[in-house]
């Protein structure tokens, strides 16, 4: 068995310093995404019980991992964690990890509507969700796009490009969109002028931070004592949202009073890895 899948984990050693996985311990990865954690965790000697809401990633997965027998992988939303492991018949577990980070897969396949720079359809479901990007960017009025923006993607531009998109529909495609919103705000910010919005977009469409508030007060409940609670984040919302967790939480104690971030040498191999935050808990 190879470690992982055509997939770069973000933060390998930190995380699994910060887990502590070994032989007779039962580790989460809510997200299993290419497979890099899970791999590295099996390595580990733990035994891991992987979801993922993309039946895709699912498919690769059994199929890279098909004689692993200490690892089982089921197609779920990770809001779903503690009706998986009643499933399975387990009270508790030693770890939870979750990388919040959008797939590797999911950015460059085109098929999926997540980039910005592919033409593909406005899909950006991470599973078998019925709301589409489309159906928001061509269906919900000016005032609900502003919101979802600016609470999703944190834009001053949100009503403004609100105002583009209704304007110019129907939107049909990922780079019909993005050159809505380029036309929208110029190129008077770092980065791509889309950015945030397919941000925002993503979020709202597979309830991606109700989906952790969930997951994080699972874990709560069905950690062992001494278990780790791991989570990477990639924007300020997801990252706010576990630290405030973890330190108001009384289950929890905070392993580290700041996040670990990717080193430089890591941030050059992999340039996804830029925004990735680390934060830990130690279950009481």
């Amino acid at each position: 068995m190879t470690m992982t899948l055509a997939h770069r984990p973000v933060l390998l050693e930190a995380t699994l310093a910060a887990l502590e996985p070994e032989p007779g311990k039962v580790i989460v990865d809510a997200t299993f995404g290419g497979g890099g954690h899970t791999g590295a965790l099996l390595a580990s000697g733990a035994r891991v019980i992987a979801l993922d809401k993309d039946p895709e990633a699912i498919a690769r997965g059994r199929a890279h991992f098909a004689d692993e027998e200490r690892l089982d992988l089921i197609e779920a939303d990770f809001r779903e964690l503690e009706r998986v492991l009643d499933g399975l018949g387990l009270e508790r577990v030693d770890g939870v990890l979750a990388d919040l980070g959008v797939s590797s897969y999911h950015l460059d396949d085109p098929r999926r509507g997540f980039s910005y720079r592919l033409e593909g359809p406005l899909d950006m479901r991470m599973g078998r969700g019925e709301l589409t990007a489309a159906d928001v960017v061509n269906a919900f009025d000016e005032e609900e796009l502003a919101e979802i923006l600016r609470r999703y993607g944190e834009d001053p531009a949100a009503r403004r490009i609100a105002r583009a998109i209704v304007r110019a529909r129907p939107l049909r495609t990922t780079t019909e969109l993005a050159e809505v919103v380029r036309r929208a705000v110029g190129y008077r910010r770092a980065g791509h002028p889309a950015r945030k919005t397919f941000q925002a977009l993503r979020i709202y469409v597979n309830d991606e931070l109700g989906a952790l508030r969930a997951l994080l007060e699972a874990s709560a409940r069905r950690l062992a004592p001494g278990g780790r609670l791991a989570v990477i984040s990639f924007h300020s919302l997801e990252d706010r949202e576990v630290k405030r967790f973890l330190r108001e939480s009384p289950e929890f104690e905070p392993l580290f009073k700041k996040p670990v971030v990717p080193r430089p040498e890591e941030v050059a191999e992999n340039p996804r890895a830029r925004s990735a935050k680390l934060r830990v808990g130690v279950r009481r």
